[in-house]
């Protein structure tokens, strides 16, 4: 089990990072590097993929790291949106953009399985990300103690 102490340690972040190297070496040749606005949004949302990972794994709450995830994810689809467009200007070839989708399409992979765990996580109430790669810890108990009275009294 390969437990994760860094947001560098995610391997959703480290295939989003990937994505964002093949991004920005195809969009700094030719008449791709001229389109300013293309380029740019291209950049910006496959940045976006790997940033909000890192944001998320940052959070208080596996809820909150979970919502970030979930930006991630919408980003890699933006990157496939744009990724048609560079396409249909003839900015990119047919494999470079098989290349580059295929990449993202990794990407949502990593993403959504992480967020699956964090959901699981969430349905035992667990309040913190216990951050292992094979599954997630269950310590609820350890920082509510009422958990081991389940019916706890009402005060009146």
């Amino acid at each position: 089990m390969t437990t994760i102490r860094r947001f560098e340690d995610i391997q959703a972040w480290q295939e989003a990072r990937s994505l964002v190297k093949q991004i920005y070496a195809l969009t700094e040749v030719g008449a791709f590097s001229k389109d300013y606005g293309l380029r740019d949004q291209l950049r910006r949302a496959s940045v976006s993929v790997m940033a909000n990972i890192a944001e998320g794994f940052d959070c208080d709450s596996n809820l909150e790291f979970a919502r970030f995830l979930g930006i991630a994810r919408r980003s890699a689809v933006e990157v496939q949106s744009l990724l048609y467009a560079a396409l249909d200007v003839r900015y990119i070839n047919q494999e470079t953009f098989q290349a580059c989708y295929e990449q993202a399409n990794k990407v949502k992979a990593f993403v959504s399985a992480f967020k699956s765990s964090l959901k699981n996580a969430l349905s035992f109430h667990t309040p913190y990300i216990a951050r292992s790669t094979s599954h997630l810890l269950y310590a609820y108990h350890l920082l509510h103690p009422r958990l081991h009275n389940p019916r706890p009294s009402l005060p009146l």
